[in-house]
């Protein structure tokens, strides 16, 4: 199937951002009047026994390893989002360079790992996993740090929840994040 991926990146780059209702094929934009963002800065935190854990280095991290595993991981879930058009759409974007996933791994094991999309200076989070304890936490902790370092403006996490919070994670209005958008859109950052 075709897809207009310079559409798909337009409508991402206006703030709305692709979803189906529990895994249907029909695809919808999604407007919301709040976002979720992960802090790049000093407000972005994590609990002590993770830091024990990121100390003891028992994870690789890799970035497109394996960018289908992830999406399969991100899907497999009761309720989910992510529909067989949606994983094909995600393939398409991933091969034009705009959607990334960020890994976890333990030895050859996929750990865990998050779903993304790069505009300009903007990580939009699509979704995140894990089949090992940690493994999407570590994920995190590492892709803010890769984030910070080449001077990403915006994490967008989308939806609050409270894993995410014990991150950081706040909530902006529309109006705020368009701001960071705009302001995110104006530079080239690089995940790789």
């Amino acid at each position: 199937m075709k897809f207009d991926i310079p559409a798909i990146i337009q409508g991402y780059a206006q703030g709305y951002f692709l979803m189906s209702n529990d895994g249907e094929e029909n695809l919808q934009w999604y407007y919301s009047r709040q976002r979720a963002l992960i802090p790049l800065d000093e407000r972005f935190r994590y609990p002590r026994s993770l830091k024990r854990f990121l100390n003891q280095e028992r994870f690789s991290v890799a970035i497109n390893r394996d960018f289908k595993a992830v999406v399969e991981g991100c899907a497999n879930r009761k309720t989910t989002w992510i529909s067989p058009i949606l994983k094909e759409i995600y393939w398409e974007l991933y091969k034009a360079g705009w959607a990334y996933s960020f890994e976890t791994w333990q030895g050859d094991e996929l750990a865990g790992g998050i779903l993304g999309i790069v505009i300009g200076g903007a990580f939009i989070g699509e979704s995140m996993f894990y089949r090992i304890a940690n493994g999407s936490k570590v994920a995190m902790v590492k892709l803010v740090e890769r984030l910070r370092a080449r001077q990403f403006v915006l994490f967008d996490a989308q939806i609050n929840n409270p894993h995410l919070e014990r991150f950081g994670a706040y909530i902006v209005s529309a109006q705020e994040y368009q701001k960071l958008l705009q302001k995110a859109l104006q530079r080239r950052c690089y995940l790789d």
